[in-house]
């Protein structure tokens, strides 16, 4: 039986963060995935993510989300490979819109660098926007994009060079507590014992963690690009990423920072999944038709021919913040699923806090708001549930 400090379950976003943390600092740690790292079927694929600091979802996240940023950079610095485009974020929405109040809330109680501004002024400031006159709209510079498949791949290549064990296309059978350790099963029959684990399975912790998985619920998600028409106005030096909320919808894109069009998408479900396994629809016609509509509606010089589209997939917790923690029942088992479709921008800060929490069951960094616990819990008298609040 092979034997570790720390056994890393899924090398996704919060895995691959976390066998490069836990590598880094001098641990022996083996990480399993039962696909390639940065795979498509993962909640990562899609070639770019957003990453902002002002935080309309709570302003609790904007101190994670600020040592993130400069997790980043040290990622950066220590691959000698880019994965941050630094773009700003344009975040609009109908008047008295709960996303840009409460992303200006955020902003003032972390004395942050966002700017008010009118929908006249941003569309003459970025041409390629088009928004209605009487929409509130925020600017944040501090924002851009990250490009999660190769930032996966860094992480376990860099985990690699620290000295980090890493099994890929291997299914993880069970994780169960062994005294005060833990018993990894491997499929083809290896077993792994180690001090911790860390179970960042995303779509997958109910094949491994059902009683955790009993309150979760997994969606598609369509992500798709779009060729612009006017592509001088929606390079990533003109034009910024946005959030849009409209009356029925919370709508995100990003400029061509890749040259493979506007990426565009929904935040609402675009269809329950029974798990992470069963097919998913490709993009249908109607999906490509409405966020076409909306696109020439609010970004026009993005409108342009569809190129691509992808499924992904989201795990929502049921108020849709994350779920990371102690098991309650086995603390040896470090938690770290599900992200509610905004949580790879906090990869680098949680790799690190969930490396805290394998080795010394105990972290200083503020997540105590995410615990597993609270899934017993209903949601609180007179607030909607998750799957009628759109996020970002």
């Amino acid at each position: 039986m092979s034997s570790f400090d720390v056994a890393v379950v899924g090398l996704g976003a919060m895995g691959s963060a976390s066998i490069y943390a836990a590598a880094r600092r001098g641990l022996r740690v083996v990480g399993v995935d039962r696909y390639e790292p940065g795979h498509p079927r993962s909640s990562s694929f899609g070639e770019s993510r957003l990453i902002r600091l002002a935080y309309f979802e709570d302003p609790s996240y904007v101190p994670l989300v600020q040592e993130s940023f400069q997790l980043w950079r040290d990622l950066e610095v220590a691959t000698g490979e880019k994965i941050l485009r630094m773009t700003g974020l344009i975040e609009a929405g109908f008047p008295g819109s709960p996303l840009v109040m409460n992303s200006w809330r955020s902003s003032i109680e972390h004395h942050l660098r966002s700017e008010r501004l009118s929908a006249p002024e941003a569309n003459a400031r970025y041409p390629a926007f088009d928004l209605p006159a009487d929409w509130d709209v925020i600017f944040q510079p501090d924002a851009g994009a990250l490009l999660p498949e190769k930032a996966i791949r860094l992480f376990v290549a860099a985990a690699k060079v620290h000295g980090a064990q890493v099994r890929t296309n291997t299914r993880v059978i069970c994780v169960e507590p062994m005294a005060d350790r833990v018993l990894v099963v491997l499929e083809g029959g290896e077993r792994i014992e180690a001090g911790s684990a860390v179970v960042a399975a995303g779509a997958w912790i109910g094949d491994l963690l059902p009683e955790v998985a009993a309150n979760l619920r997994l969606t598609r998600q369509p992500l798709l690009w779009f060729q612009p028409p006017e592509p001088a106005l929606v390079d990533p030096d003109r034009m910024p990423a946005f959030l849009f909320q409209t009356h029925a919808d919370v709508i995100y894109g990003l400029p061509d920072i890749c040259g493979t069009g506007i990426k565009v998408a929904s935040h609402l479900s675009g269809g329950d999944l029974r798990s992470a396994e069963q097919p998913r629809a490709e993009v249908s016609p109607a999906e490509a038709a409405y966020l076409h509509g909306e696109l020439l509606r609010y970004v026009p010089a993005a409108a342009g021919t569809l190129v691509r589209s992808s499924v992904c997939i989201y795990t929502r917790s049921p108020d849709e913040h994350f779920v990371v923690g102690l098991h309650p029942k086995a603390p040896q088992i470090v938690i770290a699923s599900p992200c509610s479709g905004h949580g790879f921008k906090f990869a680098s800060v949680m790799g690190e806090g969930l490396t805290d929490l394998a080795m010394d069951r105990r972290t200083d960094r503020p997540i105590g708001r995410f615990n597993v616990e609270r899934l017993a819990k209903p949601t609180p008298p007179g607030e909607a549930p998750a799957r009628d609040r759109p996020k970002a």
